[in-house]
Formats: structure tokens, C-alpha cells, sequence
């Protein structure tokens, strides 16, 4: 069987589309279609079902994927890494949401790249759960750190850890809600108040209305700002309320920067997964760096 035809087939599997397989591959549609249909016609079964977006695979191309994947990736490996000794130093791509990545995973990460005959060079990149995992299918990334379980066998996940979340406001707001004014009426007791979020669409806080208040949140955002650690610092200053994970806040909470406004019975938390493409962790550079991050993550809290 033709391995250009089965790396063609994979990329296809990743994607989900002929049209981004070939974007991926530097191919034209046609080429992609026309090898992909070879390969079926060798093998006798349809391996893709065509929809009106992208295709989805029959049960006979997600076996051949599955089985294929494992070896296709090593050769690649190989093929970048080469045979030279000198070059026997592996790079590891890890994917993951910008803050944890770079405050938790990134500095347990780097303790394996020193050159102790196992370690690995490290290429970080930063991404939402959707785009994370859209790539690392694709083969862009090793390794990811999602909060968004991935569905189907062709990525295999394992809880990492979770995050507690707080609501947390600089010391004026706090004086001005009140901690038995919020206790007494609840949410409401936070109505118009301004919000600094990730989002427009407010997802930390109002996952934290919901699991706290058992409601949605009234308010919009005043600062919307695509980054925890700024939204911490507008918080910090008085811009408004937010909602972050306690790791991230715990030395601005030390240091009286910020107030939480609350502390329930039972606080809301958020599940952290580590994201391989099925078969992968036969690599050692990635095998090693999932088992580093899974044992790292015991002392996280």
C-alpha cells in the first residue's frame, strides 16, 4: 500500500474536509480526492462518507486510521528528526489556553528539556479549546491542554486536574456590595455592576451564576479582554468584577490586590484535559512529557 496514499488518507481523517487536507498538504482538492479514491479502490470500501460540509469516516476508514496513525506518525518523527545523533533531540508541540499553559504547564514542561539524553526541544502555542484541538487532529500539535472533552476515538483524553473558581472584585467594590448585602440577596445584589470578561458572552461568569446563583448574570461586559492575567489586573484596579481561577489570583488574593466576594459550600470548578491523538503516546518524547504533566498536576491546586 502507497504511504503517500495513507498519509493523504490521515490528513483527510484529521481534518474532516478534502478542502483543508489539502490545504494542509499542499495539494489541490482534485489530488486529494483523486488518491483518496485510489486508496478505496484498493481496498475495496468506502473509507469517507461525503456530507454537504466536510465527510465523516465509515467505520472501516476510522480502523484503518486508527491502526495507521501510530506508525505514519513515527515515520514522520523520523523523517524530522532524522538518523544523525546530532539530531536526536525531539521538539515537542504543545497546544493549550494561553494562562495555564504559560503558568503551569510550560514551567513544569521545560524541567524535561535540559540534556540529560531524554529531553526534548519545546514549541508552545496558544488557542481555545475548538482551535486546539482542530489542530492537534490535524497533526499541528503533539500534545493539548483543553477544557473541552474531545468526542469520538480519534483523540484520547485524560483529566488533568481542575480549577477552582472565585469571584473576585478590588477592596472598594467589596465594600460597597458587602459580604452580608450579597449573602442575603444574592445575585441580584450584583445587578449593573460593571464585568470584566474573556468574552462577550460572559462564559466564566456565567457558568459561576449558574453553579452559585442558579441564574444568569444581569450585567455585560465593561472590559472584555482575551487573557486571564488581564483581566485579574483590570479587576485589580476597579474596573469590575470577574471571575477567575483561583491559581491565578491566590498572590493577588495574598495580597489584598483583589477581595472574593464569596467563598460557597461547594465553588464551582472547571476540568483541565490532556489530549493525544490515539496511538501517539508510543512516542517517548510525548509519552514522557503526558506522564511529567499528569504527575506535576498531583501538587497543582
Amino acid at each position: 500500500m502507497d504511504l503517500a496514499l495513507l498519509r493523504t488518507f490521515l490528513t483527510v481523517h484529521r481534518a474532516g474536509s478534502f478542502t483543508r487536507a489539502a490545504a494542509l498538504l499542499g495539494l489541490s482538492q482534485p489530488a486529494v480526492t483523486s488518491q483518496i479514491r485510489t486508496l478505496e479502490r484498493q481496498l475495496g470500501r468506502p473509507l469517507f462518507l461525503r456530507q454537504a460540509r466536510g465527510v465523516t469516516p465509515t467505520t472501516i476508514g476510522d480502523e484503518l486510521a486508527h491502526k495507521a496513525a501510530p506508525h505514519l506518525d513515527a515515520l514522520v518523527e523520523i523523517a524530522e528528526t532524522g538518523l544523525d545523533e546530532d539530531s536526536s533531540l525531539r521538539t515537542l508541540h504543545l497546544a493549550g489556553p494561553p494562562e495555564f499553559t504559560a503558568e503551569r504547564a510550560l514551567p513544569a514542561l521545560t524541567e524535561l528539556t535540559g540534556e540529560d539524553g531524554q529531553g526534548f526541544a519545546l514549541r508552545a502555542s496558544f488557542g481555545n479549546a475548538e482551535e486546539t484541538l482542530e489542530g492537534l487532529a490535524a497533526g499541528h500539535h503533539d500534545l493539548a491542554i483543553t477544557t473541552a472533552r474531545p468526542r469520538g476515538t480519534l483523540l484520547t483524553a485524560t483529566p488533568l486536574c481542575d480549577e477552582e473558581h472565585v469571584l473576585v472584585a478590588a477592596p472598594r467594590w467589596a465594600a460597597r456590595i458587602g459580604a452580608g448585602k450579597l449573602r442575603r440577596k444574592g445575585s441580584s445584589a450584583l445587578e449593573n455592576l460593571p464585568v470584566v470578561e474573556v468574552h462577550e458572552s460572559l462564559p466564566l461568569v456565567a457558568r459561576y451564576w449558574a453553579s452559585v446563583f442558579d441564574s444568569h448574570p444581569a450585567a455585560s461586559g465593561t472590559v472584555v479582554v482575551p487573557d486571564l492575567r488581564a483581566v485579574l489586573a483590570c479587576a485589580a484596579t476597579g474596573a469590575g468584577l470577574a471571575v477567575l481561577p483561583r491559581y491565578l489570583c491566590v498572590q493577588a488574593l495574598e495580597r489584598g490586590d483583589v477581595v472574593a466576594l464569596l467563598d460557597p459550600a461547594v465553588p464551582p470548578l472547571r476540568t483541565y484535559f490532556l489530549v493525544v491523538r490515539t496511538g501517539t503516546l508510543a512516542m517517548p518524547h510525548i509519552a514522557r512529557a503526558h506522564d511529567w504533566l499528569l504527575h506535576a498536576a498531583a501538587d497543582w491546586s
